[in-house]
């Protein structure tokens, strides 16, 4: 049984459509791998065994009657930032400690739709706001490479359970970077899909003009999987894109012949640690070898992603976090004078440092006399931040870097200094600000034997093409497959 923790998702499909193992027999295994190693790592917030198996029941029952789809009976994890239906529903939050979801999220409708198995709800940053799964009220997440590291953030439940092997595959959600930056240091791959892709429905919202889920797995071809169940037009969610369905394996094994790989300069200048740096030249060099030419191109504004960020994304925090109020749901003070009071006590209390400190920056910069020198000047800037993406795609066809500027800093390290922390999304934050698609999937170890992250980043609508180029890469490469000794 145990050879499974180390399958794709395609190799578990087989394996459950040939009846070499049970959906049932696989989600125990799981849930019993979670039960030996969760309280280690802090992965898991909630665990509800009894409908993962009685999900695993009737995924047995599909198989068996012969209509499956491909993720059918297969354990995905689900970030604690999506709504479920009957699940505790925390976004890592002391202010949603006792909230259980009336209904579920587009993403989670839609796996449930495939059969897949929801194995749990997975720690995070508290909501969604953090690089290291430091902030959570649940504590934080252990990098399974060295427990002594962070595993990035937000999504760092999701990416240590992947990389532990405490779940086939999971969700994830990207608002400057908590895809990408957790894959990097944990050695697992992960995907932002383009702005719109994946609906936003049922996703507890950070900055709503930012924030997008997306898959994180093992690998290129497990995360084409997974898109295929998560993409699609939802009319619930009014930035939910009305397009075609497409399948993003259909690419995978094209040649790489031709490709144009851009190198922006300001990705490789001061601030990026040498032995990230060495990691991905090697696998650019690989690129090469595999067909590609590289291109120098400059990305200008980008060294402004990280300020522009830090305005726009506190000030949608702070209108989209303002619901939290002790009326209706979630945390409520349990001493107050009068109404006014018990606003300021719940939002107080049940609120952590950093949470409080985007609500407080974003308040600020939306504040009058305030609004036109920060917020609107990062507007534009925003803008000409997704115009330098558009020239440097005249001259490419794909850009690749480092994910994040240094492998896994120890638990601790950065808490103290929030500008420091915030640069560890100094290479991922753009992406967003355009709304294009990226990737991040292992490359190599750096210092300390800690994986390292290449970033991919395509232009808009670009998943299948990228997923191909990982792919490739992944075909010649074992990276992806390296797996920590978890204890």
């Amino acid at each position: 049984m145990s050879d499974f923790f180390n399958s794709s998702l395609r190799q578990l499909g087989d394996a459950l459509r040939t009846k070499k193992v049970s959906s049932v027999e696989l989600t125990q295994n799981y849930l019993s791998r979670i039960s030996q190693y969760n309280q280690y790592i802090n992965a898991f917030i909630t665990l509800s065994p009894e409908v993962s198996l009685a999900q695993a029941r009737a995924a047995d029952a599909r198989l068996a009657a012969g209509n499956a789809e491909a993720l059918t009976g297969i354990p995905i994890a689900q970030k604690d930032i999506f709504c479920a239906k009957g699940w505790l529903t925390t976004c890592g939050s002391k202010m949603l400690h006792n909230f259980v979801s009336p209904y579920d999220a587009h993403v989670i409708s839609q796996f449930n739709n495939a059969g897949a198995i929801n194995l749990g709800k997975t720690n995070m940053d508290e909501f969604a706001m953090g690089s290291s799964n430091e902030t959570s009220h649940y504590g934080p997440v252990k990098n399974p490479w060295d427990m002594a590291r962070v595993p990035g953030g937000s999504s760092g439940g999701t990416a240590a359970a992947v990389a532990a092997r405490l779940c086939a595959a999971a969700t994830g959600t990207d608002t400057g970077g908590s895809i990408r930056q957790p894959a990097a240091l944990c050695g697992i791959s992960g995907l932002k899909p383009t702005y719109g892709v994946v609906s936003r429905y049922g996703m507890i919202a950070f900055a709503s003009s930012l924030d997008q889920a997306g898959p994180m797995g093992r690998s290129a071809e497990d995360l084409a999987l997974l898109l295929n169940t998560m993409a699609g037009f939802d009319e619930r969610d009014s930035t939910s894109l009305q397009r075609d369905k497409e399948d993003y394996a259909r690419d995978l094994n094209k040649p790489l012949n031709g490709l144009r790989i851009g190198l922006p300069k300001e990705f490789f200048a001061e601030g990026l640690d040498n032995d990230v740096a060495q990691a991905v030249e090697a696998a650019i060099a690989e690129y090469k070898k595999l067909g590609a030419t590289v291109v120098d191109i400059s990305l200008p504004n980008s060294k402004l992603s990280v300020p522009v960020y830090y305005v726009l994304a506190p000030a949608e925090a702070s209108s989209n976090l303002s619901r939290f109020d002790g009326v209706r749901y979630g945390y409520r003070a349990p001493e107050y004078t009068d109404l006014a009071d018990m606003y300021e006590k719940s939002r107080a209390q049940g609120f952590g440092t950093e949470v409080k400190r985007r609500i407080m920056i974003g308040t600020y910069v939306l504040s009058h006399g305030y609004y036109d020198a920060y917020y609107l000047q990062a507007q534009k800037i925003r803008r000409l931040i997704a115009q330098d993406f558009t020239e440097a795609y005249k001259q490419c066809d794909v850009i690749m870097g480092p994910t994040a500027p240094s492998t896994a800093f120890k638990l601790g390290e950065k808490g103290d200094d929030p500008v420091q922390m915030y640069l560890s999304d100094i290479y991922t934050i753009a992406v967003n600000l355009a709304g294009l698609p990226g990737m991040s999937i292992p490359c190599g170890f750096g210092a300390n034997n800690m994986p390292v992250g290449l970033q991919i980043i395509g232009n808009y609508f670009d998943e299948a093409r990228m997923l191909n180029i990982a792919h490739q890469y992944q075909l010649v490469t074992d990276w992806h497959n390296r797996a920590p000794q978890v204890l």
